[in-house]
């Protein structure tokens, strides 16, 4: 009986460690990253256990033709269409699969209004491989984003 006991608690244990290696691995997707056009900016939050991206700053945030900030226009939602382009999530649902890689999520682009399957994989600790794909990973694309470095606060 007290075998079990200790097989149970070192089991809990190593659980417990195991998880908490991953949280802090997948909390590395964190961060401001540009995708490889530069047209946006986008800051990937940890909301629970699940990774978002939203966009925070857009090259070009005015529409010529209006005059007024960017909005979704191309939103398949009508009452989307005029949602501001910035602040926008577009990641969502993330989870951190191990490996330097996330899963799970989907990726929407605002450019023709579709929201993909996505998976991120980290190929080092300032890229980012984002694949979205429709049905199969095999169908879709890969796009690189790299981490963009803050400057540092003078003291």
């Amino acid at each position: 009986m007290k075998k079990t006991i200790l097989i149970a608690a070192l089991s809990a244990m190593l659980f417990a460690f195991t998880t908490v290696k991953n949280d802090a691995d997948g909390d590395r997707l964190t961060g401001i990253w540009e995708p490889s056009n530069g047209k946006v900016k986008v800051k990937i939050d940890k909301i629970g256990d699940k990774y978002y991206g939203k966009i925070v700053w857009l090259k070009e945030p005015i529409d010529p033709k209006t005059g007024s900030p960017k909005v979704d226009k191309n939103n398949p939602d009508e009452n989307l269409r005029n949602t501001p382009l910035k602040g926008y999530r577009i990641l969502k649902d993330f989870t951190y699969s191990g490996d330097d890689e996330w899963s799970e999520g989907t990726i929407y682009d605002p450019e023709n209004g579709s929201t993909y399957s996505c998976t991120i994989k980290m190929s080092d600790e300032n890229t980012l491989d984002i694949r979205g794909y429709i049905g199969i990973s095999a169908l879709g694309r890969t796009d690189v984003w790299k981490r963009l470095k803050l400057p540092s606060k003078k003291k």
